[in-house]
């Protein structure tokens, strides 16, 4: 079984909120990151899948 800490638990949790929308200044909040260049660079890949979904939505609209 992996171990799990609270820094597991919130990089899940932010993971989870930036496939939906999340402002990336909240997740820089939630998680502490003093630099908002180490939130964007762990909460904004995005799978051909993700983006694929994303064009469809916006264009649903």
């Amino acid at each position: 079984m992996p171990k799990i800490t609270p820094h597991v638990c919130r990089h899940t949790f932010c993971s989870k909120m930036a496939k939906n929308g999340m402002n990336p200044k909240t997740l820089q909040y939630i998680m502490g990151h003093s630099d908002i260049s180490v939130t964007l660079n762990t909460y904004t890949h995005v799978s051909f899948e993700d983006a694929q979904a994303e064009v469809k939505r916006m264009s649903a609209g």
